[in-house]
């Protein structure tokens, strides 16, 4: 267990967070807040405790310098709007501007640093960038699930330089999918959809173990289908991933787990949204013709029933191409499948929350994690630095 904030006191203290306000900018307005509404429990919580609130955070890719178009001014207009109150904002993330700013902070008042990607030693986890972030506060709260997975100067460089402890949101994130994959309540159901097998190679062997089914959807699965020999004409495959898909279908038959394939699929003429497209039985894809939706009606009506039935369902990859609209039926009744069902219900990875969201159900899912490339890495069982180099709970 790690150091939550119910386990430090804060009072008049100078303390550094670590968010993830790295959010999808219109010139200078914030298109979707997300992300900063998903940090306002902790930051509230440091204010109420008289604590000097220090935030950090990256946004975009600016490449370790300076890019105008990345800097947090919109975000701190935004979180503003949403505290209620006025947040100050600083024109580096260290230096005599940030000292002389901190200096002149009250208890309970709200900084926003500049974009820490804009120095090159945010990615490379620079000491010497670390140290001068970490001597602006006195302690590190860690909020930011997103960028868990990296271990850059702000989230893992920071942690080991100052006490260091989790926010509510990495909390949450922990606890949420912990209970999903750690000792879930059976049958557990593992959704995995998304383009490449490459991608969710690690998911798919750590959860095997775990699952009673594995339902497969979007280009994951036309590589499975080819793996058991059906043609599948055009569509998006990795021919050299089909051994593999041999090996898991196999491993999961010793285990007595069940891998779910589309029975039927949706099938265009070409990737366009205007495409000629039909509704097709697996095993009548021809050459000319891709598939780009798994979901057809005989394939959602045998994953609902297997939904209805779980106790537990992880969703990890859309099972078509869900931005145009006649391809994304299936992953749109999936998502409506899962919001309907009772099981504990957790979706992870960027592309699943942004459908989850355009079904309109967001809120009927037990936990849409805020982190893509965290929450895969977490499924894969592999350790996340910026958890790790957080403070342990002495036992």
């Amino acid at each position: 267990m790690k150091k939550a904030l119910k386990d430090f006191n804060f009072k008049n203290k100078k303390v550094l967070v670590r968010v993830d306000f790295n959010v999808p900018l219109d010139g200078d307005k914030v298109t979707d807040d997300t992300r900063i509404e998903a940090a306002l429990p902790t930051i509230k919580f440091l204010m109420n405790e008289d604590a000097k609130v220090i935030l950090m955070s990256h946004l975009g890719r600016p490449g370790g310098k300076v890019d105008e178009q990345y800097r947090m001014d919109p975000v701190a207009d935004k979180l503003a709007d949403l505290l209620g109150r006025e947040v100050y904002k600083t024109d580096d993330s260290i230096g005599r501007e940030v000292e002389e700013a901190i200096e002149k902070m009250d208890d309970g008042d709200v900084l926003l640093l500049e974009n820490t990607r804009f120095h090159p030693g945010e990615k490379g986890n620079d000491p010497e960038y670390a140290k001068a972030l970490a001597s602006l506060a006195d302690v590190f709260v860690n909020d930011a699930f997103g960028a868990a997975h990296r271990a850059h100067a702000s989230t893992t460089g920071v942690a080991e330089l100052l006490p260091a402890v989790a926010g509510f949101l990495i909390q949450r994130e922990l606890e949420a999918l912990g209970r999903a994959t750690d000792n879930p309540e059976k049958p557990y159901t593992a959704i995995i959809g998304g383009a490449k097998v490459s991608d969710k190679m690690d998911v798919i062997k750590n959860i095997i173990s775990r699952a009673d089914y594995l339902l497969l959807g979007g280009g994951i699965a036309n590589t499975f289908l080819l793996a058991k020999g059906l043609e599948v004409g055009d569509s998006l495959v990795e021919e050299d991933r089909v051994e593999l898909a041999k090996d898991i279908m196999d491993e999961a038959a010793a285990k007595g787990i069940e891998v779910i394939l589309p029975d039927d699929v949706v099938v265009a003429r070409e990737f366009k949204a205007d495409s000629e497209y039909k509704v097709v039985d697996v095993d009548k894809v021809s050459k000319g013709w891709q598939i780009l939706d798994s979901g057809g009606p005989k394939t959602l009506k045998k994953y609902k029933d297997i939904i209805e039935k779980s106790k537990t369902v992880t969703w990890n990859g859309p099972i078509g191409v869900f931005e145009m609209d006649q391809f994304a039926k299936g992953t749109m009744e999936l998502a409506k499948a899962l919001a309907e069902s009772e099981a504990y219900s957790v979706v992870g990875g960027g592309e699943s929350a942004a459908a989850i969201k355009k079904a309109g159900v967001e809120n009927e899912i037990s936990h849409v994690s805020t982190g893509g490339g965290a929450s895969l890495q977490f499924f894969e069982g592999k350790p996340l630095p910026g958890i790790e180099a957080l403070d342990d709970l002495e036992e």
